[in-house]
């Protein structure tokens, strides 16, 4: 990874936002804040319990503030600053966006004696498929008519 000269910035900036949401919501503490070319993009808390949503969290939620600021999906040229490490969802979002740079302050070691570690499902995600704890199935069933992914093809 290249230095960043503002990343502690952003950091302290993630671990404020984080600690706002713990006081204030009693919630999960974490926080993050997107950047692009020295300015915030869009900044995240996590919403699990707020929203409902297991999906919500602090950086999932910078992500979709990011890409309604941007217009856009792809956020490449974008640095994630993050208050902990991020877990396996959040991360295959950040490859998604075309994001190529990710700080944490708080490492998966930080967390562990809180659990707030992020280290279960990376464990889970090396496991060979017919090991893991949820089953993935595959049943290739085809609707008549036009193909699904043909359609989605033809509409570009």
């Amino acid at each position: 990874m290249t230095h960043d000269k503002d990343a502690e910035k952003y950091l302290l900036e993630s671990i404020r936002l984080a600690m706002q949401n713990v006081r204030e919501r009693k919630t999960w503490p974490f926080g993050a804040v997107i950047a692009r070319e020295g300015r915030v993009v869009a900044t995240g808390v996590n919403q699990v319990e707020a929203l409902f949503d297991p999906s919500a969290h602090a950086e999932m939620q910078a992500l979709r503030a990011a890409g309604q600021a941007l217009r856009s999906t792809d956020l490449s040229g974008c640095t994630v600053y993050a208050s902990g490490y991020p877990c396996p969802m959040c991360l295959s979002a950040m490859y998604l966006a075309g994001v190529k740079e990710v700080f944490y302050a708080y490492s998966n070691e930080d967390g562990e004696p809180y659990d707030l570690s992020a280290a279960r499902g990376y464990v889970e995600l090396a496991r060979p498929v017919e090991e893991r704890e949820m089953k993935l199935l595959s049943l290739p069933v085809r609707a008549e008519g036009e193909d699904l992914y043909e359609a989605w093809r033809h509409c570009r």
